[in-house]
C-alpha cells in the first residue's frame, strides 16, 4: 500500500468506510464474466469452438501439404471428389463433390472395353469417369474477383498496388465462380510441376497416363502455362464430368480421389499468387487457400492465432443418417438429417506448452484435448481388467474419454543389407526372432506411452483390411496363445535361438566377446536417456551389448539412404484403409538404398514380392485375404521388423462437445461437430466464478487495524488543536 493510499484511508470518515465494504460486499455477490478468459468477447459470438496449434502449417497448398497439422486446416477448405462416411466401420468411400461413386470401365490395350470381371494381365487401362454437383461455388477470394466489365480486379497488380498491401485482407473485393471439372483437371496438371514438388508425383508418375510426359515437358519449359497443356491420361468430358486413365489395374486409386491432393485448384489462385512481392508479403496458397469446404482461413498469424469461419457460399451438406449399431445409443445419430455445418467459427490459438494448454481444458476454455504424459495420471485410472476410464474428479466435470487404436505401426527394423542382422540366412532369421521375442513391447507402452498403445502382431494395424484378431492374428514366432490371449514366449526360447544362431549367450564367435549391434537413432535429447537405456536393458538379456549411434534427422535420413544403418526404429501412418498401404514398406523393390522407396529395411524376399504383386491389385475377397495371411506369415517368420506397436490415441472432450467420432481416415470431420454454447457458457461460469471473498476479507482486517490508528490519531490531533486554542 502507498503512502497516498494509507493517507486517504487515515483521512476518510467512518461512515464511507463502512460504504466502502458494503460495495465490496455487493461486488462479491454480482454474476460477473469470468476474469480468466483467455478469449476476447468478440470471438464468442455465434457457435464457436476453441482449440489450439503448436507450430504454424507449412503448407496449405493441397498438392504439396501432407502432414496431420496442415491436414487440420485443409481437409475443411477443399474437397477431393470422394470422402469417408463418417460413421460407418469399415471406412467407406462415398462421394463429396460428385453425384455418384466413380464409373470403373477397364480397357484392353487397343482400348477396348473389357467386362467387369476381367483378369488383371487382360486390364491395359482403366477409366474413372467422374460427375461433380453442378452450382458448387469457390471460397469468397481476391484471386476471384472482377470488375464491372468481367476483367480481374488483381491478377495485374502494380507496384503502387503492392505497396498498400500487408496481408490478404488487405484487398476491398473478393469474388467466386462455379467449380467446374476443369478444376480437377488443373490440379491433377499442377501434381505433375515439378516447380511445385508435389510429394506424390513419384506414386502417380507410373499410374497415371500421360503423368511423365507432362512432368518431362514442365521442366523442358518451366514457365509453361497448364492451362495450355495437357496430360494425355487426364480430360475435362462435359463442364461436370471429367476423367482419369490410368495404367492397368489399381484399384487403390479410388482412396487417392479421397485425399487432398486431388482436390480442386481454380488456375486463377495460381496467377494472382504467382505475381511478383506477394510471396514476400507471406501473400500465397501456403498461407491462404481457396477452396469449396465448409470453412475459409480468414486469419493466419502464426505467432497468435488461426481462426477459419463458415464458408457463407457453402454447397450443403446433411449428416449422415447411419452408421454402426453403437452410433444411435452413443448420440452419434442425434443430428441425422440435419444441415453441416454446425459450427460458425473455430479459433486456432498458439499454444507451445502443455500445462498452460490443460489448465485452459479443465477452465472450459478449450472444448477438446488429447493427454500429455505430465497430465495423464490425472486424468486417466485403469481398472482391474486393465480397461482406462476417467478418474472421479473428470467425471465429476462431465468428460467423455474417447480411445482408438490408430491406423499406424512403430517398429524396430533391419537394415537387411547388413552383414551381421541382415540377409536370407537361417542363422542371420533367428537372431532376428531371438531378438523380437527378448525385447518386450508390453514393458515399453507401459512406460513410454501411458498404456496407449498395443502390441503389434504383424505388419497390419487393426482397422485395415486383412487385419484379424484372436489366435489367428497373433504372431506365432514371438507370442502363444494362453488363456484366450497373447503371451511373449519366455527368454530362454530366444537364447535358444541365439544358440541356434552361433551366438550362444551372446557372444560373437569372431570375437569370443559380446556381440556388438549399433541402433541409430534420431533421439539425442536428455529427456530421451531413459528409452534408450531401456533398450540397452532389452538386448543385454541376451548377452548383447547395444551401441547407440544418434544423430540429428538430416543426417539419420542420409544414412538411412546410404545403407549405414543397422538397427533403427521407424513407423508408418495410413494413407488409406488398404493392405497394400503397409506391405509395399517390405516390398523389394521399394527398397532405399536400391530405388530410394518406403522400405526402409531394404527387405528383399522374392516369394513375398511375388505374393504382394498378386494381392495389391485384387478387390477385396476370399482370395485377397488368403494371400494377406501369406504375406503375413513370411514377414513373421523372416522378421524384418520387429513388429512393435500400434498407439492409441486418448482424447478428451467436455460434455458440450457432440458428434465426436474417431474417423481415422476423414481429414474433414470438423463438419460434423455441434458445440452446446449455452451448456459451455454455464459451466464456464460455474467452474471461474470470480471469488472476491479474499479480497473482503483483506480489506476487513485492514480496516481493523487502521481503525484505532484513525481513533488515536485524530485523539492526537484534536488534543493538539485544544492545545493550539489554549495557546492563543
Amino acid at each position: 500500500m502507498t503512502l497516498f493510499m494509507m493517507s486517504s484511508i487515515l483521512s476518510m470518515p467512518i461512515k464511507r468506510l463502512r460504504v466502502l465494504l458494503l460495495l465490496v460486499a455487493l461486488l462479491t455477490a454480482c454474476d460477473l464474466t469470468p476474469l480468466n478468459n483467455p478469449h476476447p468477447p468478440e470471438d464468442s459470438a455465434g457457435s464457436v469452438l476453441y482449440s489450439s496449434f503448436s507450430e504454424r502449417p507449412k503448407h496449405l497448398d493441397p498438392a504439396v501439404a501432407y502432414s496431420s497439422n496442415e491436414y487440420t486446416f485443409i481437409g475443411q477448405i477443399y474437397e477431393p471428389p470422394l470422402q469417408y462416411h463418417y460413421l460407418k466401420r469399415p471406412y467407406e468411400l462415398i462421394p463429396l463433390t460428385t453425384t455418384k461413386m466413380p464409373s470403373v470401365v477397364y480397357r484392353d490395350n487397343k482400348g477396348n472395353p473389357l467386362p467387369d470381371n476381367a483378369t488383371t494381365a487382360d486390364i491395359a487401362f482403366t477409366d474413372y469417369i467422374l460427375d461433380i454437383k453442378p452450382g458448387i461455388q469457390f471460397q469468397p477470394h481476391p484471386a476471384l474477383a472482377k470488375d464491372a466489365n468481367g476483367a480481374y480486379l488483381y491478377h495485374h497488380l502494380s507496384a503502387a498496388q503492392l505497396d498498400e498491401l500487408l496481408t490478404i485482407t488487405d484487398f476491398k473485393s473478393t469474388g467466386s465462380r462455379e467449380l467446374t471439372a476443369e478444376d480437377y483437371v488443373y490440379q491433377i496438371k499442377r501434381l505433375a510441376n515439378p516447380k511445385i514438388q508435389s510429394p506424390i508425383a513419384g506414386v502417380m508418375q507410373p499410374y497415371i497416363v500421360g503423368f511423365d510426359a507432362l512432368a518431362k515437358q514442365l521442366t523442358a519449359a518451366p514457365q509453361t502455362d497448364l492451362k495450355t497443356v495437357n496430360m494425355s491420361g487426364v480430360k475435362a468430358l462435359s463442364r461436370y464430368q471429367y476423367q482419369i486413365t490410368i495404367n492397368g489395374k489399381y484399384p487403390q486409386f479410388r482412396f487417392w480421389l479421397a485425399m487432398q491432393f486431388f482436390a480442386p485448384m481454380p488456375w486463377e489462385a495460381d496467377v494472382f499468387y504467382a505475381q511478383p512481392g506477394l510471396k514476400a508479403k507471406n501473400i500465397s496458397l501456403d498461407w491462404f487457400p481457396i477452396g469449396t469446404g465448409p470453412y475459409r482461413l480468414t486469419e493466419n498469424n502464426p505467432n497468435r492465432q488461426m481462426v477459419l469461419l463458415k464458408n457463407p457460399l457453402f454447397h450443403g451438406e446433411t449428416y449422415p443418417d447411419s452408421g454402426t449399431p453403437e452410433d444411435k445409443a452413443s448420440g452419434l445419430l442425434n443430428d441425422a438429417g440435419k444441415a453441416l455445418p454446425f459450427i460458425d467459427k473455430v479459433v486456432y490459438t498458439l499454444e507451445k506448452e502443455t500445462i498452460p494448454y490443460w489448465n485452459k481444458f479443465l477452465q472450459g476454455y478449450y472444448d477438446a484435448s488429447g493427454i500429455a504424459s505430465d497430465s495423464f495420471d490425472q486424468a486417466i485410472q485403469f481398472a482391474g481388467n486393465g480397461q482406462a476410464q476417467l478418474t472421479p474428479a473428470m467425471q465429476a466435470q462431465g468428460m467423455r474419454l474417447q480411445t482408438e487404436v490408430q491406423t499406424s505401426s512403430f517398429y524396430m527394423g533391419f537394415n537387411m543389407l547388413d552383414n551381421v542382422v541382415g540377409g536370407n540366412s537361417e542363422a542371420a532369421r533367428k537372431l532376428r526372432q531371438a531378438l523380437s521375442i527378448a525385447i518386450d513391447y508390453e514393458e515399453y507402452i507401459a512406460i513410454f506411452t501411458n498404456g496407449r498403445g498395443i502390441s503389434a502382431q504383424g505388419v497390419l494395424p487393426p482397422g485395415i483390411y486383412g487385419n484379424q484378431t484372436g489366435q489367428a492374428g497373433m504372431n506365432p514366432y514371438v507370442y502363444d496363445w494362453v488363456n484366450n490371449a497373447y503371451q511373449r514366449k519366455s527368454l530362454s526360447v530366444a537364447k535358444q535361438l541365439m544358440t541356434e544362431a552361433g551366438y550362444a549367450n551372446g557372444i560373437d564367435p569372431a570375437t569370443h566377446e559380446s556381440l556388438i549391434l549399433y541402433f541409430d537413432s534420431t533421439s539425442v535429447s536428455t529427456e530421451d536417456r531413459p528409452m534408450l537405456n531401456w533398450y540397452r536393458k532389452q538386448f543385454e538379456k541376451l548377452g548383447i551389448k547395444l551401441v547407440i549411434r544418434a544423430t540429428d534427422y538430416n543426417r539419420f535420413q542420409q544414412k538411412m539412404r546410404d545403407g549405414n544403418a543397422q538397427i533403427f526404429v521407424w513407423g508408418w501412418n495410413a494413407d488409406y484403409p488398404d493392405p497394400e498401404n503397409f506391405f509395399f514398406l517390405l516390398y523389394g523393390p521399394n527398397g532405399k538404398v536400391k530405388s530410394a522407396g518406403e522400405n526402409a529395411a531394404n527387405y528383399h524376399n522374392p516369394e513375398f514380392d511375388r505374393l504382394f504383386e498378386q494381392m495389391r491389385n485384387m478387390d477385396d475377397g476370399e482370395a485377397r485375404m488368403h494371400l494377406i495371411q501369406q504375406l503375413q506369415e513370411q514377414v513373421r517368420q523372416d522378421a524384418p521388423w520387429i513388429f512393435g506397436f500400434h498407439p492409441k490415441s486418448f482424447a478428451l472432450f467436455h460434455s458440450w462437445y457432440h458428434n465426436s467420432n474417431a474417423n481415422l481416415m476423414a481429414n474433414n470431420r470438423l463438419k460434423y461437430l455441434r458445440i452446446d454454447t449455452a451448456e459451455r457458457d454455464a459451466k464456464r461460469q460455474a467452474w471461474n466464478h470470480p471469488n472476491f471473498w479474499p479480497l473482503l476479507v483483506g480489506l476487513v482486517l485492514l480496516v481493523l487495524l487502521v481503525i484505532p490508528a484513525i481513533i488515536a490519531y485524530r485523539r492526537r490531533a484534536a488534543a493538539t488543536l485544544q492545545e493550539v486554542q489554549q495557546r492563543s
